[in-house]
């Protein structure tokens, strides 16, 4: 310091220069304020810059090249729907650049997305010959080996579209290589796929088990909650599953025990990951994020550090709706991911972001969901649908929905409302008005849940009513209505609600029953979804389907109308 700042120099307070930057040194150190310092001998008596002393080109120019590598992330890779034509996705921390290969986007078979034949010959067994719009973008994607966002409306598809690509790699129906290790070598576990609720879980390890088959599921391991842990700890030990599917709390709880080892995990599925971004799950997500796909021998892992550099995985993100926050943990914890919708495959880059998120963008101080996240748009649900909503007291609400059931015919209906204690009350009506139903909710054993899903897939219950348990995962493709007891609290949770029926492109209807002072949510969650609900009430057992003006309605029957509905 005396060397640098000689007699010729003259001190004076002022802010126009921090010595703390100029000398890499903090400023308590050094002087009590900000100090600017003149020349005793300059001509002109002005004070020195960062030019005169050498430095100010040396700045300008980490500063031309950190704009130049921040244009080269925030370039959106522009996706051609020609199939000979390619497009350049930068890597965010890489010079080189990845090629994504167009995907065909409206195949025709599934031989056309590049699976195994073993793999074609079970999906042909199971009755499944043509992809879903879906189907045909997220499988080459993935099996390109890109980390990816998938988004698609519920019953759209999408276990498939992720499940079909790990299958290609993993298991007996994987793709013949040279490498292939020996069979009767410890096998490690190559996929991890988490959900948030018991249901979707069990759903999709069936879907993996009909396309192994008797001989092979065993390949494939649940891990949920309320079952027992230890015979899921001994089936681990035992059969040495390839891919483990479970719920949070119950991967992370083995995991801790050292019972579930994923450092070479290949593949992360997060399906409805927007829940998983729940507080709730925030210690069990982190657990998986830092022990799923970690590179062996890799050192002590810092939490400042991204994710992408700390794992060799691919991570495929699956959702109806991508709220704003999944778009920040994707860019998070993947490596350069693609957004995946039906038809179509763009960046995330291109998606402004709001600021770093931490380690599983769970942080208790991140800004509310409904601060950040885009809403749900009509995207978000399937095409076949029809909304209505009617008005009703709400000592009538049971009463309306009873004759909504009778006016539309339905034989699968699920009601759905906010609060468990709500919901035995609402069965105890319905029976006593002699329509058969069953409530559905997390307090419910395992094997209660699984006795009430199975006599309402057979037919046995008519009306099966639910909170938002059900709007995520439960898979029934012959629910044909579903009505909102209670409003949703958001259009992204209405969404998910009306994914319950409309499946796979059938037909479906969902009626909102609310009373007078809650019109003004519905005309919000209409607005915001940018679909159309028609007011609608119930008179002689038919619904009337009335017009904006209030002055005429029409007799409209719901779920078994033709192209021509009645006129006024």
């Amino acid at each position: 310091m005396p060397t640098l700042v000689s007699s010729r120099l003259l001190f004076l307070v002022g802010d126009s220069l921090p010595l703390g930057r100029l000398f890499h040194v903090s400023r308590a150190a050094c002087f009590p304020g900000n100090v600017r310092f003149l020349s005793r001998f300059s001509c002109e008596n002005r004070p020195l810059t960062l030019a005169s002393l050498g430095v100010k080109s040396e700045v300008d120019a980490r500063k031309k090249n950190k704009v130049d590598r921040l244009d080269g992330l925030n370039a959106a890779a522009e996706v051609p729907k020609s199939k000979a034509k390619a497009v350049r996705v930068k890597e965010a921390n890489q010079k080189k650049s990845l090629e994504v290969e167009a995907a065909p986007f409206a195949a025709k078979s599934f031989s056309e997305l590049g699976l195994p034949p073993l793999l074609l010959k079970r999906l042909e067994e199971e009755g499944l010959a043509v992809p879903t719009d879906i189907q045909s973008t997220a499988i080459p994607t993935i099996l390109e080996g890109h980390d990816a966002v998938i988004q698609s409306y519920t019953g759209s598809g999408k276990t498939l579209a992720y499940l079909l690509p790990i299958l290609s790699e993993v298991g007996p129906l994987k793709k013949e290589t040279a490498n292939d290790e020996d069979p009767g070598r410890r096998k490690e576990v190559e996929a991890v796929i988490v959900a948030p609720s018991r249901e979707l879980g069990m759903q999709i390890v069936r879907e993996f088990e009909k396309l192994l088959g008797p001989t092979d599921k065993r390949m494939v391991q649940q891990l949920v909650g309320g079952a027992n842990r230890a015979r899921q700890e001994e089936a681990l030990k035992k059969n040495k599953p390839a891919i483990v599917v479970g719920t949070p709390g119950r991967i992370a709880e083995i995991s801790a025990t050292g019972k579930l080892h994923t450092h070479g995990c290949r593949y992360l599925v997060l399906d409805e990951v927007d829940e998983l971004l729940a507080f709730n799950f925030r210690e069990d997500m982190h657990r998986i994020l830092e022990h799923v796909g970690r590179r062996s021998g890799a050192g002590p892992q810092s939490r400042n550090e991204p994710l992408a550099q700390r794992t060799d995985r691919q991570t495929i993100m699956v959702s109806a709706t991508v709220p704003f926050s999944v778009v920040r943990a994707a860019r998070s914890w993947g490596r350069d991911p693609v957004l995946v919708q039906a038809k179509s495959v763009s960046s995330l880059e291109s998606v402004t972001s709001s600021g770093p998120i931490n380690l599983a963008g769970l942080s208790s101080d991140a800004p509310s969901e409904s601060a950040s996240q885009p809403h749900a748009s009509a995207e978000s649900l399937p095409p076949a649908l029809k909304h209505y909503y009617c008005t009703s007291k709400l000592q009538h609400k049971v009463d309306t929905l009873r004759r909504c059931v009778h006016a539309l015919g339905a034989k699968y209906v699920i009601v759905f409302m906010n609060q468990n204690k709500q919901l035995k009350d609402t069965v105890y009506k319905l029976e006593a008005r002699g329509m058969g139903a069953a409530e559905l909710h997390g307090d419910l054993s395992k094997l209660a849940r699984s006795t009430v899903l199975k006599k309402f897939k057979r037919g046995e219950l008519r009306v099966l009513v639910t909170n938002e348990l059900a709007a995520r995962g439960l898979d029934i493709p012959e629910c044909d209505l579903v009505v909102n007891l209670d409003l949703p609290t958001d259009s992204i949770h209405y969404a998910h609600r009306a994914g319950r029926t409309g499946r796979l492109g059938r037909k479906g209807v969902i009626i909102t029953i609310c009373e007078q002072h809650e019109l003004f949510v519905v005309k919000k969650i209409q607005k915001q979804l940018g679909v159309a609900f028609e007011p609608c009430d119930f008179v002689e057992g038919k619904l009337l389907v009335k017009k904006e003006n209030l002055t005429q309605v029409k007799l409209t029957d719901c779920l078994h109308e033709s192209s021509d509905e009645m006129g006024d």
